[in-house]
């Protein structure tokens, strides 16, 4: 029986905490690119000097743990509904995906915190020592190693869905155009890793409303 219960909620789960973990990261990338331009020289640097916006990236940071914690939730959720079913090889490359893309969020977020912390903000801009290097550093983490990540993650999901029958066509393709767009320009052009949440988001809304149309089912097989 507690087998059959879990099965039957585990669509369900998967949609709810995606979603969050969608909303989550969606709020931090926002947060941090209105607050921190992608700019160089005493314009970027603004931010540093600025207390509203220091409290908006702080607000952005205290995000990103609880975004990496609902995101392995929804990996776990994902791969218990599809199952023992699933490719190795696929398998493998999305849990080995997902576990480095919340890795190096993570590191993002901790160069960015350091950043805060330690910049001197009684100084001028251009006066901040390391500004150029910590910089350099949470913005590579983001927008490179991350979104690379990302895009992994993406492809193997949309792939083992589409195989599976998990996902519709529709969605799997959705799902390899975000993928080549975190693969390719994710670093160059500002804003487009808003796209990994987004598609987080509808894959998430589809498992939950095929969960809450399918309703109770049969007994699962122990």
């Amino acid at each position: 029986m507690e087998r059959k219960f879990q099965a039957l909620r585990t669509p369900r789960t998967a949609g709810l905490v995606g979603i969050i973990f969608a909303l989550l990261l969606a709020a931090a990338i926002v947060l941090v690119r209105v607050a921190v331009p992608d700019v160089p020289g005493n314009v970027g640097n603004a931010w540093v000097t600025n207390p509203s916006r220091r409290h908006t990236v702080q607000t952005a940071l205290n995000l990103i743990p609880f975004a990496g914690i609902f995101f392995l939730w929804f990996m776990g959720a994902v791969r218990a509904r599809i199952g023992e079913a699933e490719d190795q090889f696929f398998a493998m490359v999305f849990l080995g995906s997902g576990l480095l893309f919340v890795a190096t969020l993570f590191g993002a977020a901790a160069a960015a915190g350091g950043l805060l912390v330690t910049a001197d903000v009684s100084g001028a801009g251009s006066k901040l020592q390391g500004w150029s290097f910590g910089h350099h550093v949470t913005y590579s983490l983001l927008t490179t190693y991350a979104m690379r990540m990302a895009a992994v993650f993406t492809f193997s999901t949309s792939t083992i869905g589409q195989r599976l029958g998990v996902l519709p066509r529709w969605l799997s393709l959705v799902g390899y155009l975000v993928a080549l767009t975190l693969l390719l320009v994710s670093g160059t052009i500002a804003w487009s890793e808003l796209v990994f949440p987004m598609w987080a988001l509808v894959v998430s809304l589809h498992i939950l409303v095929a969960g809450l149309r399918a309703g109770p089912g049969p007994d699962v097989a122990s």
